[in-house]
């Protein structure tokens, strides 16, 4: 994999690196963050979650509400960004990030 790109958010103390085989467009890609301050991650706590990208995070939540899907952060702003993400979990309490198409 290469990096594709990186982006920093000194607000949220964190950064966001995309990684993947091919351009974002026709491949499958990998989102890491790392914490500012963080020298290590423990197995435990190391995966956070998986993101998906979606075309609209509000209808997609509404539609997993209306399933009886859990949401565990409404459809809104990224913390230090303008992205619009939704966090729900799968039925083991996995999260899952929905992030929408750009």
């Amino acid at each position: 994999m290469k990096l594709l790109r990186q982006k920093d958010y000194p607000d949220g103390k964190f950064t966001l690196a995309f990684l993947g085989y091919g351009e974002e467009n026709d491949n499958t890609v990998l989102e890491l963050t790392y914490n500012w301050g963080t020298d290590s991650y423990d197995p435990g706590s190391g995966f956070g979650h998986i993101a998906l990208e979606v075309d609209d995070v509000y209808t997609a939540t509404a539609e997993i509400k209306s399933r009886g899907g859990n949401i565990i952060r409404e459809a809104g702003p990224m913390n230090a960004g303008s992205t619009i993400i939704a966090f729900v979990t799968d039925p083991d309490g996995y999260q899952i990030e929905l992030i929408g198409k750009k």
